[in-house]
């Protein structure tokens, strides 16, 4: 199974790094669940440190001897940019500040989110092309 990254759904914020990600993506591997969904739900029940988590997640799951792995705010803001590559990897450089600057800010972002950009009202649904990327279809918010 490929890497998912789980967004919140009523973000509008988040919906529009999925549309971002979507546009700008290479490899068209990743996939995508909402938080509020079923199947972030179970991965996160499986990681009781992360419930009532309210931000950006990239889930690798288990596989070849690895436990399953998930990045939480900056450093699954950094594993997008890895993704993404291209450009996008210029921003990698924000590696170089400390995980708790970095999730200061991201934090003071989210914290906000939602007066800066809004809520996504209604279901946008994904691209027809990429649907079959998207767990919880009928959740997806994008």
């Amino acid at each position: 199974m490929s890497p998912v990254l789980f967004y919140d759904g009523g973000c509008a914020l988040c919906a529009g790094s999925v549309r971002f990600v979507l546009r700008h993506e290479r490899q068209r591997t990743l996939r995508f669940a909402s938080l509020e969904g079923a199947f972030a739900r179970s991965v996160l029940a499986r990681h009781p440190g992360l419930q009532g988590l309210d931000t950006v997640v990239w889930y690798e799951p288990a596989g070849q001897g690895r436990p399953e792995r998930l990045l939480t705010r900056s450093a699954a803001v950094l594993k997008v940019l890895r993704y993404l590559g291209g450009p996008w990897r210029l921003g990698l450089v924000a590696a170089a500040i400390p995980r708790a600057w970095r999730d200061a800010v991201y934090r003071l972002v989210a914290r906000h989110r939602r007066r800066l950009f809004g809520r996504a009202d209604s279901c946008a649904l994904p691209p027809h092309a990429a649907r079959h990327r998207f767990l919880d279809e009928r959740q997806a918010t994008i």
